[in-house]
């Protein structure tokens, strides 16, 4: 496979170089587990790339589903980025405090809605801290209120229903970017109520293996592509990509993209609905 798309990626220079366009708009998507106990809005306030607002994608979320961060309705997105300065004519460019953690679940939710013109920050706010490049402090400026125009694309997404008829059909490849020791249920999850293990024909390709670890960058289009074979991934089956609740999974849909796959979707729910107990969906131990 040759084809990939690079423009899903952009690079510590280039956004500095485009800081001050008027049509570049930069979003901090930073995002910690409850048990981390660090406060990604705080760290925001402390130091972020100058010009970006941060994006809370627990708020920017369906309130209504008891699961966490869901992907929310369109007219609520719209309304919610229209008031971050983020609209139609923007190149949006997303980053997160770790590197590539949370930054692609939003980089796939404006996808998602049908803004296609959005990059995800190679190496994050790490890559441009240990390069000197400038930061600030504060709550961010949002900037002028700019038309939404949302097109939801439903097949980025699927939930627990799609995924349960995929079970055994071996139409779809469904991959889990959990732990290893996760993915073989050897350890409980970090969620109360959860099974351990993983969903029946599932492929484990832990996300961390997608990123260069000295500079937390994605790995190149042939080096990802090679890994993904690899782990016995068919370019030519759609991949639903999952994870514990839906956000890391993302690094996997990115990685996809850039090594030229072109049918991918995310299990919004991921384990936090998959396993959780009392539903007692069919569930997996062992590394396979």
């Amino acid at each position: 496979m040759t084809r990939t798309n690079p423009d899903a990626l952009a690079s510590t220079d280039w956004l500095h170089e485009h800081l001050r366009a008027p049509d570049v708009r930069i979003v901090d998507a930073s995002y910690y587990l409850p048990s981390e106990g660090i406060d990604a809005r705080a760290e925001f306030e402390k130091q972020h790339i100058p010009g970006a607002v941060f994006f809370d994608i627990d708020e920017i979320a369906d309130s209504a589903s008891e699961l966490p961060h869901m992907m929310p309705p369109p007219e609520k997105f719209s309304a919610k980025v229209r008031r971050l300065g983020l609209g139609d004519g923007s190149r949006i460019v997303v980053y997160d405090q770790r590197g590539i953690f949370s930054a692609p679940r939003v980089w796939w939710m404006f996808r998602a809605m049908g803004h296609t013109d959005v990059a995800v920050l190679d190496g994050g706010l790490p890559k441009w801290l240990a390069e000197g490049k400038p930061v600030e402090d504060g709550k961010g400026r949002a900037g002028e209120e700019r038309h939404f125009t949302a097109r939801f694309d439903n097949t980025l997404l699927r939930d627990r229903d799609q995924v349960s008829r995929e079970v055994g059909r071996q139409k779809e490849q469904i991959v889990d970017v959990r732990a290893p020791e996760r993915f073989a249920g050897e350890v409980a999850e970090p969620r109360e109520g959860l099974r351990a293990g993983h969903i029946p024909g599932s492929i484990n390709l832990p996300f961390s293996q997608l990123l260069n670890p000295e500079t937390q960058t994605l790995k190149g289009p042939e080096e990802l592509q090679r890994l993904l074979a690899d782990a016995g991934i068919d370019p030519k089956r759609p991949v639903v990509t999952s994870c514990g609740s839906g956000v890391t999974a993302a690094v996997l849909s990115l990685a996809l993209h850039v090594a030229g796959y072109r049918d991918i979707a995310l299990y919004d729910g991921s384990w936090s609905d998959w396993g959780r107990a009392e539903l007692d969906m069919p569930v997996e131990t062992g590394r396979g």
